[in-house]
């Protein structure tokens, strides 16, 4: 029996780290997986935390062909494999008494004397003056030591709460509930991966005691008839070390919020927290797998540049651009969920070292991410960036108000190729809606970089697997970018017909030819809806047309 597959996304960054991971579901790195994935956060509203949601929400709707088919299902050799269920749960600051530690803490129903107790011993610990006064309702901001209590707090809470079957249990508590359910239900095969930064607040909070937290919570939701042993469900996590910056704050600022993390820490945040998790028994015996993962500190991403005024701790507009260490993580995920023995009975530390060329400058490819799997990456997400760029640049749809997909159905039914005109002009929409995030689109006359576009410019003058002009940030050149030549290798790259015309034309009518024979016809694993069959087979012309190997075996 295959095993049962969670994601847990924590904080700003393990947020970030999820959306790499859709992103490679969407590419079809997971086949024929369905995959439940929790987001947790101190902030609600937290710019990172919408994104990815709002990006689930749009992958779901481009794998749902009806709604009594939402969602859709998981298949295999397609785009969009993988089937993903969202569960959205949050620890609620933002009602009055729950501002800060301090009001959390407060007991009104017992004597004064342990009153004093317990803010003596509160005092021991935090201090009374900041980290017990700040607003909590933007995370944890780099103080481990509060934040690890007050996050297993919130799920114990949130646990007790929909226990008593208080009418006032809200959706985000529910939502955790039944995530909950799901892991006991299936704890005999279950991998729960953890994505979470080790340097900031949130995520570093939460990985040493999210095991424990959950089994604790399921004890009080099923009334101690929990399955859940900690040492058969396969925990692993990332411990993602600071690869960004901003600026420092100022005495005003310091002076309104109390505690604003300092980026000039992250890296010692990072060494004690390794150290921690190195001699903490608790961590080495709930987790599996660790992934440590870091970046050149002199080519940290600052994400103050185009900002000023205060340091931004949370709220909407923490929605910082994407980086490749987030792929990285999302690749660490799928070493844990391929992995065959995880029979270890402590944590096992591991790292994957990056090439670098003769003039010290990053080299990425596939092998980087995931090793010997490395050709299996760069060809389905070459894929997808080749359906991108035909949609956003061959068929105008990164231009605003042109429905790329729409054209593209358009053209293929005009030249035979087997009807799928029956997907609406919506469907359409929601397919080049999700192109754009992963790729770009064009506002204004302008480049909007998606995904991949924002995980190639955090690389600098390093390399990426693709093309200079297939991650252009150029608008006239992505605008005319052939979608058959996105490799810098010009083996993968498409053939094309001899006659009139640019190699482009006539490289779109070897394509088209292919979609038009049985061999690229899509099969019953890839689906039965006619979208399903209309990505298969698009993903059977393109693997096809990039003369890979790897792919067309299935």
């Amino acid at each position: 029996m295959d095993d049962k597959l969670f994601i847990i996304a924590i904080g700003g960054t393990g947020m970030r780290c999820l959306e790499a991971f859709v992103h490679l579901c969407a590419a079809g790195m997971f086949d024929n997986k369905e995959i439940d994935i929790l987001t947790l956060d101190t902030d609600q509203a937290n710019g990172n935390k919408s994104r990815v949601e709002n990006l689930i929400s749009l992958y779901n709707k481009v794998k749902t062909d009806t709604q009594e088919d939402e969602g859709g299902h998981a298949r295999s050799n397609t785009f969009f494999s993988a089937k993903l269920n969202l569960y959205k749960f949050f620890t609620d600051y933002s009602t009055p008494g729950r501002e800060t530690y301090r009001k959390l803490s407060d007991v009104n129903s017992v004597t004064q004397e342990k009153r004093d107790d317990n803010n003596d011993l509160s005092e021991l610990f935090f201090n009374p003056d900041s980290v017990q006064e700040f607003n909590l309702s933007h995370g944890y901001r780099a103080q481990t030591h509060l934040g690890s209590l007050l996050m297993y707090h919130g799920i114990m809470e949130a646990a007790i709460k929909v226990k008593s079957g208080d009418e006032e249990v809200k959706d985000h508590e529910k939502a955790l509930q039944e995530f909950l359910q799901l892991i006991n239900h299936n704890s005999s095969n279950a991998r729960v991966f953890v994505f979470g930064s080790v340097f900031g607040g949130t995520g570093a909070s939460s990985i040493p005691v999210i095991p424990i937290a959950l089994r604790d919570a399921l004890k009080v939701v099923t009334g101690g008839n929990n399955d859940l042993n900690l040492n058969n469900v396969k925990f692993g996590s990332t411990l993602l070390t600071d690869y960004f910056k901003f600026n420092m704050p100022d005495d005003q600022q310091l002076s309104k919020d109390k505690v604003v993390a300092n980026a000039d820490n992250f890296t010692l945040n990072s060494q004690a927290a390794l150290s921690f998790y190195d001699s903490d028994l608790t961590v080495q015996n709930s987790y599996k797998m660790l992934y440590h993962i870091g970046w050149p500190s002199d080519l940290k991403a600052d994400y103050s540049q185009d900002q000023s005024g205060e340091v931004i701790t949370g709220g909407g507009e923490q929605a910082n651009e994407c980086h490749v260490v987030e792929l990285m993580s999302a690749a660490a995920a799928y070493d844990f969920f391929t992995r065959e023995d995880l029979s270890n009975q402590k944590a096992k530390y591991v790292y994957r070292s990056i090439e670098e060329s003769s003039h010290n400058v990053l080299r990425l490819t596939g092998a980087s991410f995931v090793g010997a799997d490395g050709p299996i990456l760069e060809e389905k997400l070459g894929s997808l960036l080749s359906l991108s760029h035909l949609v956003l640049s061959r068929y105008r749809g990164g231009q605003e108000g042109i429905n790329g997909t729409r054209e593209l159905l358009d053209e293929l039914a005009a030249r035979r190729v087997p009807n799928y005109q029956g997907i609406t002009d919506e469907q359409a929409r929601e397919i080049s809606d999700y192109l754009k995030e992963f790729a770009y689109k064009f506002l204004n006359g302008y480049l909007v970089p998606g995904w991949l576009h924002q995980i190639n410019k955090s690389i600098g003058s390093g390399s990426f697997i693709f093309s200079s002009d297939a991650l252009s940030k150029d608008v006239p050149t992505l605008t005319k970018v052939d979608p058959g030549t996105i490799y810098s290798d010009d083996r993968y790259n498409w053939d094309y017909d001899f006659g009139l015309g640019s190699k482009a034309d006539r490289r779109l009518s070897r394509f088209i030819e292919i979609l038009r024979s049985e061999k690229a016809l899509p099969t019953a694993p890839q689906g039965t809806s006619l979208k399903e069959k209309f990505f298969g087979h698009l993903y059977n012309a393109i693997t096809q047309s990039q003369k890979t190997s790897h792919l067309n075996q299935g």
